[in-house]
């Protein structure tokens, strides 16, 4: 909000009033502005008419007095609690999804990864429940961080990818963020730098699809470290370090898909969310208020959710056929996926490499609709239903929580 400078203000203590000098000369004195009440700042008040500055002698919270008539009551924080309610309830709900989204789905998508790329497995986990059964078969037979490997490296190809979008929003005419009323030129540019983020992160998520895939049988704890995604990384990138099998398909060939699908799902994504909001808005029978946690936060979480959901169903086939081509000739050997066989008197999860021989990205779709068939594009779909369930089942129940929490305290 901006405020206009007064030719003259009143003191509320001693009721005096002072002209105010302007730079402007006479001619601008003959106008008369006044300042509008500014915005209550937590921890501080606004004095209105008929009220006064309370002195240090001036008893707080007592009934009638000036204390009490301007709102300095004792027992009153400088924050409504209603206030400070809505705020604690801003902030716990987006932890609730960044954590859900982060750290509860990482088992899904670890298991997810692993189906895409098991072009062995005879059950594809099409439904939920297969891929659950299994899921708890690993954790049983591996322990329960198992299906957490390589959240670390998620972490960090997600710092990548925003670094390395801020850096190139700053030196490059791209833009990171559509203004209200873009063209079609801005447009591009945005996509555009979505497309180059995703290609400069790839040796990164190359080296943490890997890190998530790769059965716990295997991983040497002792040799692993926190920053393993990003040496192999760029040992991946510079050509460099361990020799690896002559099927590993070169970078270069993988750029185009890459960028493919981070625009696409980008896009996707965007458009669901933004018609999502379209259709909440129109439907609401009266206006959103914004002081409202329910009205501020769970409907653009809500669109997020639809967004990211239908991006991800739509483009899965590309993902699957994108994991395979990152994975191929890397020596990595998976958990498998048709679940725990039993190996004499112990029961041990069954393991095996990965060592397809696709000649590209087209090859490889072409391999896969010949050979498995249109459901082999959607292997550990399953995974994929299970991680979206528990995203939005938490998302209701803190909406729910929250309404109980907002009924009582009105009701209080």
């Amino acid at each position: 909000m901006a405020f206009r400078r007064p030719d003259s203000f009143d003191d509320p203590l001693y009721g005096a009033s002072y002209p105010v000098r302007s730079a402007g000369g006479p001619a601008e004195m003959q106008h008369h502005h006044w300042v509008t009440t500014p915005p209550d700042i937590p921890g501080s008040r606004n004095l209105h008419h008929g009220e006064r500055t309370p002195q240090r002698d001036d008893p707080l919270g007592e009934h009638g007095g000036p204390g009490a008539a301007a709102g300095w009551e004792a027992p009153q924080p400088g924050v409504h609690p209603g206030e400070q309610l809505n705020r604690f309830a801003g902030f716990g709900i987006g932890l609730v999804s960044l954590f859900t989204e982060n750290v509860l789905a990482h088992p899904c998508i670890v298991f997810r990864r692993q189906c895409q790329v098991n072009y062995h497995a005879r059950c594809y986990h099409l439904t939920p429940f297969s891929a659950v059964a299994v899921m708890y078969s690993i954790t049983k037979a591996q322990g329960v961080k198992s299906l957490w490997k390589g959240m670390s490296s998620t972490f960090i190809v997600h710092g990548i990818t925003l670094g390395a979008e801020g850096v190139m929003s700053e030196f490059t005419p791209l833009p990171r963020e559509l203004p209200h009323r873009w063209s079609w030129k801005q447009l591009a540019g945005h996509l555009l730098l979505k497309g180059l983020t995703a290609v400069v992160a790839l040796p990164f998520y190359c080296a943490s699809l890997i890190e998530t895939v790769q059965s716990e049988i295997v991983r040497d704890d002792s040799s692993s470290g926190l920053l393993d995604c990003v040496r192999e990384g760029l040992t991946r990138l510079l050509g460099v370090g361990a020799p690896h099998s002559h099927r590993l398909l070169p970078l270069s060939s993988l750029l185009l898909p890459t960028a493919l699908h981070a625009i696409l799902r980008y896009a996707i994504a965007a458009s669901v969310q933004r018609v999502a909001l379209w259709f909440h808005q129109r439907g609401r029978k009266q206006r959103a208020d914004p002081s409202n946690p329910l009205d501020a936060y769970f409907p653009e979480l809500a669109a997020a959710w639809a967004g990211s959901l239908v991006a991800d169903v739509l483009l899965f086939p590309l993902e699957t056929a994108l994991h395979r081509l990152s994975l191929q000739g890397t020596r990595t050997i998976i958990d498998a996926t048709d679940g725990v066989v039993a190996l004499g008197n112990v029961g041990s999860p069954l393991v095996l490499p990965v060592n397809s021989q696709y000649d590209g990205f087209s090859e490889c779709l072409h391999a896969i609709r010949c050979k498995e068939g249109t459901a082999g594009f959607y292997r550990g779909f399953g995974a994929l239903a299970t991680q979206y369930a528990l995203h939005g089942a938490l998302l209701a129940a803190a909406r729910t929580l929250l309404r109980l929490l907002l009924l009582e305290g009105g009701g209080s």
